[in-house]
């Protein structure tokens, strides 16, 4: 049994504001040790489950480079380090039984929300045939393009109700209650880490269970972007161009493998600022 942890940071318990995901910023190193110690829980419940499984865990948040391998569990493999391919799901493939994402976050314009994005602060909205998707949609929707289903999510309440949402049979663990962007009442870490181990052995004991979330067919994509210089951006890919509105670019992509991947390039071009 092959299990992929995806691990983002502002879904961690415990951590509410950005001075506890940025590395730039005083709290971080506190904030990598609660996002290590979680993913440890999760690591943990899978091989309750299935003791002889393979663990890929995939450092989700920012860098890429936040967990702390030598803190992390041995029994388990570290995906860190980008650009790499499929973004928060790098080592994700056919052959994975199941996925888990876990410190995950609300997308934008939603809320209560702690820390609530999608992708980086230039991502206002992505719509995939209409629908208005986040990071737990984007990524759910590419493991389901694999054929792997998500099992688990953790984060705040408002991050769990968007994923059952989307996967109602799934196992969610909200470890804070969400009270604005940068508040909420959160659980004990440790308390929220025996709640993670117990849930992931409870989800990987019923993957088989968890039907995946696969979008069939050609898939229409509209992005919203914060700067027109990003848009300006976004019109040299072939195939992706501006629509009626402002701020707002539209493509249709054969299959939901490419839809991510170009999504994912389009998160990549609002990083850059105008020479």
């Amino acid at each position: 049994m092959k299990a992929l942890i995806s691990v983002d940071m502002e879904g961690i318990s415990g951590i509410v504001h950005s001075s506890e995901t940025n590395p730039e910023r005083y709290d971080y190193q506190r904030g990598r040790e609660l996002m290590t110690a979680e993913a440890n829980a999760v690591i943990a419940g899978v091989l309750d489950a299935e003791p002889t499984a393979d663990v890929l865990v995939a450092d989700a948040h920012g860098t890429f480079r936040n967990l702390l391998p030598e803190q992390l569990d041995r029994r388990a493999r570290l995906v860190r380090g980008k650009p790499r391919a499929l973004n928060m799901l790098a080592g994700l493939d056919e052959e994975t039984d199941a996925a888990l994402f876990v410190g995950y976050h609300v997308r934008a314009g939603e809320g209560p929300g702690v820390l609530a994005h999608t992708m980086n602060g230039e991502i206002l909205d992505v719509r995939v045939a209409g629908r208005s998707l986040g990071e737990i949609g984007l990524n759910a929707a590419m493991a389901g393009h694999l054929g792997v289903p998500v099992v688990l999510l953790s984060g705040d309440d408002a991050a769990c109700a968007e994923a059952a949402a989307l996967i109602p049979e799934a196992v969610t663990v909200p470890v804070k209650e969400a009270l604005g962007m940068a508040a909420a009442v959160t659980l004990h870490p440790e308390e929220a880490r025996d709640r993670l181990r117990r849930a992931a052995a409870d989800a990987v004991s019923r993957r088989t269970e968890i039907p995946s979330l696969a979008l069939t067919g050609p898939v229409d994509v509209e992005v919203d972007l914060a700067s027109p210089h990003t848009i300006d951006l976004a019109t040299l890919i072939p195939g992706v161009s501006r629509t009626a509105g402002a701020r707002t670019v539209a493509f249709t992509a054969p299959d939901y493998g490419t839809a991510y991947r170009l999504i994912l390039l389009l998160a990549q071009l609002a990083t850059i600022r105008p020479a």
